[in-house]
């Protein structure tokens, strides 16, 4: 089976999810916890370099209209 890459709107979407999760179950454990943190920063950090390659195409997008 082959695994389809992430997108970003998938990472946001799992993240909203993680702050749902954590924000309205009173009953979750202490390791449960550190696994939704660490999967919300890694997917934080996919989003973050998303957004950077998306600009940097944009602005030689740009440069190649001048």
């Amino acid at each position: 089976m082959t695994k389809q890459k992430q997108t970003y709107t998938e990472a946001v979407a799992e993240l909203e999810n993680i702050l749902t999760e954590l924000e309205n179950n009173s009953d979750i454990n202490m390791d449960e916890i550190s696994e939704r943190v660490k999967r919300a920063a890694f997917l934080m950090e996919f989003c973050k370099k998303q957004l950077h390659e998306l600009d940097s195409a944009l602005e030689k997008m740009m440069e190649n209209l001048d």
